[in-house]
């Protein structure tokens, strides 16, 4: 089998909010968009996509970010019917094929019959029966019956031998229902441990992540191990070890016990990040100075010589690396100005030149490089149950520097969830309603940290210049954009963040 249909037309109205600016398919689940979740379990197949609700975000998307072989088909009709006619259109004769809904995350033990599995041609057609989740339809005894059932339900995937046994497939209408008024007839699958996520109330008992998807995080006997899952996570890895090396070398405090570093071992921190933390302003004020006093010691602990080519990488070239991807994707990025939460925004594509002015003046009053920590937001640093202040997940590297970098993007990644409220929107507490055109409000609301009453507090403790943590900080989430790729609505966000920002210093 080499064709694999995916029913990603839908409106995915029970995901509410979810689907508001984006197709259901695109919804991330466990950090990966759930049709990818196909991509990744099939990559070497051949994959068409039934596209209707947001069809040109789909269309979009896909140009960027799919790495397997796909053509989207602008559905015609309605129903879980629409499109497939036209899907089969693009199989050749005599070709076996699955048909699945996208809201399926099949499960990593899931395989397809042997006969699916084999070059040869398959004899039956399959049903694959949930076994984990409810379905409104079941098939059982070779019958369908419109009656809930879990063990026997309807989950969505079927496996033809060949695209001739859906010849007569109307253009609208319920699929289900169809092939019960024809008597079709199949070999049950048993999809064990699927999940579906057709629910906004089922997609919200997903556990949280906090981590990105090239890392595994697994705890054993309060020891925490992390592993990479990529190629990026393996050099994401080894600069982590590396930093945490020579941390231990220097005596820094406020750090994890390290066991080990091939992989990642360390001490599993009781306690919770510090963005969780219900805490009166005068503990925050305590936790902050804190934090900026091992920060400076940190700093202060070895310096090297400033290298501007670095900076400009990290400030400038990076972020116009990240976003010239998007520039077809989020809605309004090549007008010249964007409404963003009341706020007229200059486009930053058509102010690049200012951008790399200011970043210019940073490179020319940077300071010499300092061992920093590089990702010091509050989701990289947690309170012990005594209250005492770790630092963890450091990024070991600015521009094309390993352990040191320019000192104020420590202090640029704190303000970012100061005043940013970056740990809240990176857990996707945010709103983001967009307009029909630029001229209308892009609406973005994010959860609180509830840390905005520090900021005066932060520059006194600091003494960090305004202006440059300010830039740094709009940076910072233009630099988000498409490093935050598994969700188009956090992408979107970021960037009108990023301009909203921006219009505050350029």
């Amino acid at each position: 089998m080499n064709y694999i249909i995916v029913q990603a037309g839908g409106k995915g109205t029970r995901l509410k909010h979810l689907t508001q600016n984006k197709p259901k398919a695109l919804v991330p689940v466990d950090n990966l968009p759930m049709l990818f979740h196909l991509f990744r379990k099939y990559p070497d197949k051949r994959f068409i996509i039934i596209a209707d609700y947001h069809r040109e975000v789909m269309r979009r998307y896909l140009e960027v970010f799919a790495d397997v072989k796909y053509q989207v088909v602008d559905a015609r009709g309605t129903g879980t019917c629409a499109g497939i006619g036209q899907a089969l259109q693009l199989i050749p004769n005599k070709e076996p094929f699955m048909l699945v809904w996208s809201d399926l995350i099949l499960p990593e033990q899931f395989r397809l019959p042997a006969e699916y599995e084999s070059a040869g041609m398959p004899i039956e057609n399959y049903i694959g029966l949930s076994q984990t989740f409810p379905c409104r339809w079941k098939y059982e005894n070779d019958r369908f019956a419109e009656e809930t059932s879990q063990e026997y339900g309807v989950a969505g995937l079927f496996l033809f031998r060949e695209k001739k046994c859906l010849v007569g497939i109307p253009e609208s209408g319920e699929l289900v229902r169809w092939m019960q008024e024809k008597q079709m007839t199949y070999r049950p699958v048993g999809l064990a441990g699927t999940r579906e996520f057709g629910l906004l109330e089922e997609y919200e008992k997903l556990k949280k992540e906090k981590c990105r998807p090239f890392n595994r995080i697994t705890v054993k006997d309060d020891v925490l191990t992390k592993e990479p899952m990529d190629a990026q996570g393996e050099s994401l890895a080894a600069r982590e070890c590396a930093w945490y090396e020579r941390a231990r070398e220097k005596g820094i405090a406020i750090l994890p016990q390290i066991y080990d570093t091939k992989p990642l071992k360390m001490e599993y921190i009781e306690g919770r990040n510090i963005y969780e933390c219900d805490l009166t302003r005068k503990q925050k004020k305590k936790v902050l100075e804190t934090l900026i006093v091992s920060l400076q010691k940190l700093h202060r602990s070895e310096t090297r010589a400033a290298d501007t080519f670095s900076v400009k990488e990290a400030y400038f070239h990076k972020t116009f690396d990240r976003i010239g991807k998007l520039q077809d994707l989020v809605p309004f990025a090549r007008e010249k100005e964007i409404v963003v939460n009341g706020r007229s925004c200059r486009n930053v594509f058509y102010h690049k030149r200012e951008l790399e002015r200011a970043v210019d003046k940073l490179a020319l009053s940077c300071e010499p490089f300092a061992f920093i920590h590089g990702d010091c937001t509050f989701s990289n640093m947690m309170l012990r149950e005594n209250g005492e202040p770790v630092l963890i997940d450091p990024r070991g590297y600015f521009g094309y520097t390993e352990l040191y970098g320019d000192a104020r993007y420590d202090w640029a990644k704190m303000y970012y969830s100061i005043v940013g409220n970056y740990d809240r929107f990176n857990l996707k507490e945010f709103r983001l309603t967009i307009g029909e055109t630029a001229e209308e409000s892009i609406s973005l609301s994010v959860a609180s940290n509830h840390w905005e009453d520090m900021e005066t507090d932060f520059f006194a403790l600091t003494g960090a210049d305004e202006w440059e943590i300010k830039l740094l900080h709009a940076v910072i989430w233009l630099s988000l954009t498409t490093y935050a790729w598994q969700d188009y609505d956090s992408m979107c966000g970021a960037f009108y963040n990023g301009l909203y920002y921006l219009e505050e210093v350029l």
